[in-house]
This record gives structure tokens, sequence and C-alpha cells, in this order.
């Protein structure tokens, strides 16, 4: 069992790298930090979210610990959504994405994965009767949206939506569309994927999605 602990879930989070540059009174600052949330947002804490747990919390305390060491607001949430967005791997999603069974590959996948990587807090809608050449599905209750709305960093939740479009936004023959997101004000986090045919080239306009 998994168990809740801040070193632990820095470890794991998209920040491994960049939180053992800092001083060791920020480290033990962003640790004191993350053991708080643990307490306040017990209810998530969960197996099945423990991996994002690791990404919410470690945001929110170095977030929070760059300000209560002379950040700006603006300084420490730049440093906060670069470091993170640095962590991502666009590349892999594009490469898999060449593929020719892409997206029947990714309605398994998908469904299966937070199936079992997600715990309290979320729910999805799957449209599994998709034809070849389009995946969609709703996300109606996420547990980042949660966590941020009750903390009052909505902010940082936009900033994890721009992780699918870095992760998602460049896929060849395949147009990512959403145009909204439950951290930026929507109802819902509608993700759509259509396929476009390999010889159609350049010939098709890219959604400029949320």
């Amino acid at each position: 069992m998994k168990q809740y602990m801040p070193e632990k879930l820095v470890a794991i989070s998209r920040y491994r790298r960049y939180v053992p540059t800092l001083s060791r009174e920020l480290q033990e600052d962003i640790h004191a930090r993350i053991r708080e949330l643990i307490v306040e947002e017990k209810q998530y804490c969960d197996q099945g979210n423990y991996k994002h747990m690791a990404q919410i919390f470690t945001s929110i305390a170095l977030y929070q610990t760059l300000q209560k060491h002379g950040l700006s607001e603006g300084e420490a949430f730049q440093i906060t959504s670069e470091e993170m967005w640095k962590a991502l791997t666009p590349k892999t999603y594009q490469k898999m994405a060449g593929l020719p069974f892409f997206l029947p590959l990714m309605k398994k996948v998908l469904p299966f994965g937070f199936r079992h990587g997600s715990g309290a807090g979320w729910h999805y809608e799957w449209h599994l009767d998709d034809p070849k050449d389009r995946f969609h599905f709703e996300c109606r209750e996420c547990v980042y949206r949660h966590i941020f709305e009750e903390q009052g960093l909505m902010k940082l939740g936009a900033m994890f939506c721009h992780s699918d479009i870095i992760n998602y936004g460049e896929l060849p023959y395949t147009d990512f569309r959403r145009t909204k997101t439950l951290c930026q004000g929507g109802d819902c986090c509608d993700f759509d994927f259509v396929r476009h045919r390999t010889d159609a080239g350049d010939g098709w306009e890219r959604s400029k999605s949320i």
C-alpha cells in the first residue's frame, strides 16, 4: 500500500528534478506544506489518486513556498508552471499518433488507465462506439478541480489543463479538440480526437483547443 509521504510524492511528481535543486530550507517547507495538504484533502488521498496527488500537492506546495520565501505571485507561478511543463513528453504522443492504430489503442488504454488510476472525485463518460477515426469522452468530475477550488487556486488547475494542449496539440494526422474544462469554468472537460487520412497531409485545419 502506497503511503502518503511528502518525500515520496515529490519524488514521483513532475517536479522531481527541480525540487532537489532548491535550498534545504525551501525543500523542508515544501514537505511541511504537503503534510498539511494531506490532512486538508484527506477524503481524496486514496490509492487510486496517489499519482494525481503527487502532482497536485507538490505544485501547491512549491507555488506557495516560493512566495513565502520572497518571490512574487507571478514569479512563483512562472516557475511552478514552466517546471511542470518541462517534464511533459509530447514527442512520445506524437510518435504514437503516427501509428495507424493510434485511436483504437487510445479507446482501450485510456478508459482502462483511468479506471485503475483514479480514486475519489472522478467521473468520466466514454463513447466507445465512435467510428474508427474519432474518439471522444467527457470528464464530468475531476479531483484537480475539487482540490484547486477548495484551495482557492484554480489558476493552478488551468495550468494542468494546459498540459493536455502540450501533449496532444501537435499530434500528426490527429486533431485534438477541447472547448472547455472544469478548471476553467466549464461544466465538463470535453476531449475529442479526430483522425485524418495520412494522405491528407496538411490539408486540414487544427483546432485551437483550451
